[in-house]
């Protein structure tokens, strides 16, 4: 383009000099110079505005160089005494389920950016490392079911745990008390990874598809908030208001916004996902299993319309589909997911209202 605009330039001041004298100098004919089209990958442009080429798997955003960095997925602690969290406000996706009792967890998938600290981290469950594992993530997190501690030592997933690098890599706050004290830093997740041998290059490639930025997404019903249950007391269940000037959802649990701890940033969603799964109870305390391979009923949140889809587990990666089969697309942004008992089901748990 540069080029183009200093060659006619050049024809410009040519003209007018040879016509400085009208008498003499004939009138020259007009030459016309096609822009030359450069294509260079880094260097996009359509309707004059710059368009990075690079999409980040999870928030479909586009960044100017291609993310290299394999999945980091994080147990972090969700009971009361551990709020507020740090970390999920980078995390690209965030899945919540129950654990023990009415207690649930979240699992905080990071790919586009490592925060500075992550936690509180608890503790691991089987279903928490077959979602790591679809996602071919590296997995962290601090103690373990015996079913889960089992998987572990058989290396399903490669992972960290604060059971072995408890005052090393993870560190323990002394503002909070134990268990929901415990943290790890950026800096320390990839220095785990190195210790364990663990790489941390994007390797499986999964990731979500999603809307350009200019499409209208407004299908369903209208909902400007949204209500997730998880038990009558409170505690755990999540309210999701939307405002339409940022096409985003500000997160509410147990009537009080979510917020970072370490930047004191709201969290903002793009996307809620809502996935019924069989749940059930194993043990005397009160751990469950939670069916996340086969497929089931799904709600899916975003621009301020709810509607029904379904979920698949497509090859370990958890997925929403539309009736035809294909994949629901994502408005870009972030992304956070709910496993749903399907007892009571989503039509119980999940409440909606303009």
């Amino acid at each position: 383009m540069k080029r183009s605009i200093l060659i006619l330039a050049m024809l410009s001041m040519t003209v007018i000099t040879g016509c400085s004298n009208k008498e003499q100098a004939e009138e020259e004919p007009v030459v016309e110079v096609e822009e030359q089209q450069i294509e260079e990958k880094e260097d996009i442009i359509v309707a004059g505005a710059e368009v990075l080429p690079f999409v980040t798997p999870f928030t479909g955003e586009r960044v100017a160089e291609e993310v290299t960095m394999r999945p980091i997925l994080a147990t972090i602690n969700n009971h009361p005494q551990a709020r507020p969290q740090s970390g999920l406000a980078q995390a690209d996706v965030v899945y919540e389920m129950l654990a023990e009792g009415d207690v649930t967890r979240f699992l905080a998938l990071y790919q586009s950016e490592i925060p500075e600290s992550i936690g509180p981290i608890r503790s691991a469950r089987s279903y928490f490392i077959d979602i790591a594992n679809g996602l071919d993530a590296f997995y962290i997190a601090h103690g373990y079911s015996p079913e889960a501690k089992s998987m572990l030592e058989r290396k399903v997933v490669e992972n960290i745990n604060g059971m072995h690098y408890d005052g090393t890599y993870f560190k323990r706050s002394s503002a909070r008390k134990a268990p929901h004290n415990s943290y790890i830093s950026g800096e320390n997740v990839r220095a785990g990874a190195e210790k364990v041998g663990a790489s941390l290059l994007y390797q499986k490639k999964v990731s979500y598809p999603f809307y350009e930025a200019e499409d209208n997404v407004k299908i369903g019903t209208t909902a400007n908030e949204v209500l997730m249950k998880y038990n009558n007391s409170g505690s755990f269940n999540s309210q999701y208001v939307y405002n339409a000037d940022s096409n985003r959802y500000t997160r509410y649990s147990a009537n009080t916004e979510t917020i970072d701890y370490e930047t004191n940033e709201s969290i903002e969603l793009a996307n809620i996902l809502f996935f019924e799964m069989p749940h059930r109870i194993i043990d005397n305390a009160g751990r469950r299993d939670i069916t996340i391979t086969g497929g089931g009923n799904a709600y899916v949140a975003q621009a301020g319309m709810v509607r029904e889809v379904k979920w698949k587990n497509a090859d370990g990666l958890l997925i929403a589909i539309e009736e035809d089969g294909t994949e629901v697309k994502l408005v870009q942004g972030k992304t956070w997911v709910h496993f749903v008992p399907s007892s009571p089901g989503l039509a119980t748990s999940v409440i909606y209202s303009e």
